[in-house]
């Protein structure tokens, strides 16, 4: 299993529109794609900027393609994304799962 990284920063401001907007187009969006296993979105407010990382869970790094394409590192964003992110992070991070309970 694979986990796949995502981190972004918005307004605090705009922090519940962007909670909102993960919940009917980004989470559906991953479960959409077969070999996905779950999507756990984290959220930390640090003053002005609150902070954004998404979690996928996925059965393969093959899997993981079909959602980012070949290039499994790239982040994915959607046009709406601007309306919330500070910058656009290029890069996401993968972990293999080694243990879990």
């Amino acid at each position: 299993m694979m986990v796949r990284m995502w981190h972004g920063r918005v307004p605090t401001a705009k922090a519940a529109a962007y909670r909102e907007f993960t919940k009917w187009r980004a989470i559906p969006d991953y479960r959409s794609v077969p070999g996905n296993i779950s999507v756990h979105i984290l959220e930390r407010a640090e003053g002005d900027i609150t902070h954004f990382i998404t979690l996928t869970f996925w059965e393969s790094l093959d899997a993981i393609r079909g959602f980012a394409g070949e290039d499994v590192e790239k982040a994915k964003y959607y046009p709406e994304d601007a309306d919330f992110l500070l910058e656009c992070e290029p890069q996401v991070v993968h972990y293999e799962v080694v243990g879990r309970s």
